[in-house]
């Protein structure tokens, strides 16, 4: 056993535990940690023998399933590295990240979008082998089911050597990507621990596994403390309440979006959710009329976490008894996370209830973006504080509150407006479902707030009565000078409202 070979040491303790149930496989679905590790034997035997060394990197474009846990583990048994691509992206932006990373081989899915992609990259040229998940010959499939199953070892493997590329947010410019080691991994299943999460859990993931929060926020951490992950291909709220019923999930975990779809679908009025310990909600503040619904009509209870890609996604933690009564707060730092806020002038540590940007520093967080010294030292000061971009503050008893994004901050005149604050207002209006906020450019004003929305099933709200609810509810600075109601709100594959295509709906 040795460093990355993290199948292998669960393999000890419980080779007959159930490891992985693949909702996206129609028949023999159920994989124990044993044939989970046999799996991964075939696989890095497969690429050790085409060529991968440690460090080479082995790319992934396609929907959530089995193949991203095969591919981790097998790149950890060789010290490879495992770069998981966004196939939302279109085939440009995914080639233009490619030759950032340069993978040697890359495996695809015909499901995915764009479904050219793979013609696309072969006309390209630059690289060495496209495999496609399902065949009958030269697969991924082939590869996992048939062919030695030798032991594979990386002698020189070490915690500070990198397990897998991440690729951050791309807000501003093509996405960076962050180098998560296998140090990081363990500190955020440490972490994860002592923010309650069991070997006995049962663990439902919508998350995409291209993004920290599907791939590390609970389900390494989960496997490597020998509970089970139920793995969805993709987030469809009727499917997900009929799995927490029939699979006795324990956990859950989504962004309020999420939540909100779950508490509209078809069968939610009869959905049995009485399994789940907690739900964890991430991304954004969770609205307190929604943990309140949640409460009442299923007696589920809410956790609020919060992460991000370069420190992990397990860095705060709200626990369930503090879910409404500090609602909106991301709760607490794990416990090896150190925090502080400074001002985003004076870079002098700020004090309780003053806002500036969230700082971290601790073992979980990432080595550095990849051959990008100059955003790795941009990033991190001299004593190795993280610069998260994030408009924070903490309360008189300890409580951390994300203000927002200090990109999507903007100044109306004179005053910094924060749309996370205009948001929290918005959702707790009756009739609207989901909400965001940016800032767009003014003659008079230099920039003045714009709000988009969507209604609720059955209302008919117009502009003139969201905007005198906010005149309402909110100084007048803040109060967005319109208002734009949608028929849906463009999400990610994370869950996550985009504000870069409601940005572009105005440019």
């Amino acid at each position: 056993m040795y460093i990355g070979d993290y199948l292998e040491r669960r393999c000890v303790y419980s080779p007959d535990g159930e490891a992985i149930i693949d909702l996206g496989i129609k028949s023999q679905n159920r994989f124990t940690f044993q044939k989970m590790n046999k799996r991964a034997k075939r696989l890095a035997n497969w690429l050790k023998d085409f060529g991968i060394e440690k460090g080479d990197r082995v790319g992934m474009i396609a929907l959530d399933g089995i193949h991203f846990y095969d591919s981790f583990f097998a790149c950890g048994k060789l010290g490879a590295i495992l770069v998981p691509f966004n196939w939302r992206l279109h085939p440009k932006e995914i080639h233009e990240l490619i030759q950032k990373t340069t993978p040697k081989v890359i495996f695809y899915s015909a499901e995915a979008e764009p479904k050219n992609i793979a013609d696309y990259l072969t006309d390209q040229k630059d690289v060495q082998r496209l495999i496609p998940l399902t065949g009958n010959e030269n697969s991924f499939h082939q590869f996992v089911h048939q062919g030695n199953e030798d032991s594979v070892t990386c002698e020189s493997l070490t915690e500070n050597d990198t397990a897998v590329l991440l690729f951050t947010g791309g807000t501003t410019g093509l996405p960076k990507a962050a180098q998560i080691t296998h140090k990081q991994v363990v500190w955020n299943t440490m972490n994860n621990m002592l923010a309650d999460i069991l070997g006995t859990d049962k663990y439902l993931n919508v998350f995409p596994l291209f993004h920290a929060g599907g791939l590390f926020a609970f389900t390494l951490p989960m496997l490597i403390l020998g509970g089970t992950i139920v793995q969805t291909k993709s987030f469809d709220p009727e499917t997900v309440l009929n799995t927490i019923e029939d699979e006795n999930i324990s956990i859950f975990a989504g962004v309020p979006s999420m939540f909100q779809r779950l508490a509209t679908a078809k069968n939610w009025e009869d959905a049995d959710l009485s399994t789940l310990r907690y739900c964890m909600s991430g991304g954004a503040p969770m609205p307190v009329p929604l943990i309140q619904k949640y409460q009442k009509e299923k007696q589920v209870v809410f956790r609020q976490g919060f992460g991000l890609t370069e420190f992990g996604p397990s860095v705060f933690s709200l626990s369930v008894k503090d879910s409404v009564r500090k609602a909106g707060s991301v709760g607490k730092p794990n416990f090896f996370v150190d925090v502080k806020i400074v001002n985003i002038e004076t870079k002098e540590q700020v004090l309780p209830n003053e806002t500036g940007e969230l700082l971290l520093r601790g073992p979980s967080a990432m080595s550095g973006y990849y051959k990008n010294p100059d955003a790795t030292s941009d990033a991190f000061e001299d004593d190795g504080f993280f610069h998260t971009g994030d408009l924070a503050y903490v309360d008189d008893d300890g409580y951390y509150f994300i203000v927002d994004r200090l990109k999507d901050m903007f100044i109306s005149g004179g005053e910094n407006v924060f749309p996370a604050e205009i948001e929290k207002v918005l959702y707790a209006h009756e009739s609207i479902s989901m909400c965001s906020v940016i800032g767009v450019k003014d003659e008079k004003w230099g920039d003045v707030g714009k709000a988009f929305i969507t209604l609720k099933p059955g209302r008919n709200n117009d502009e003139n009565d969201i905007l005198q609810y906010l005149k309402d509810n909110l100084a007048k600075y803040k109060v967005p000078k319109s208002v734009e109601i949608l028929d849906e709100m463009p999400i990610s594959g994370a869950g996550k409202i985009l504000k870069t295509e409601l940005r572009k709906m105005v440019s």
